[in-house]
């Protein structure tokens, strides 16, 4: 396998392993709904909206290697 492909699928690694941080991310915010701490809630929400301007440079990434 050469260098741009293992990059290829490290890529598509972390892509896959944020998305089941963000699902993490989301439930506990509910929880933090459910027991009152909505500050809190809000700050884990903001994270997981983070998480996703992150996985949108790794996808621009991903895309810029089959230029």
């Amino acid at each position: 396998m050469d260098f741009v492909e293992k990059v290829r699928v490290r890529l598509n690694h972390w892509l896959a392993h944020n998305e089941s941080h963000r699902a993490e991310y989301e439930k506990l915010a509910a929880e933090l709904d459910g027991a009152g701490k909505t500050a809190s809630a809000r700050q884990i929400r903001e994270m997981a909206v983070l998480s996703e301007r992150s996985d949108e440079c790794l996808r621009r990434a991903l895309d810029a290697l089959a230029e």
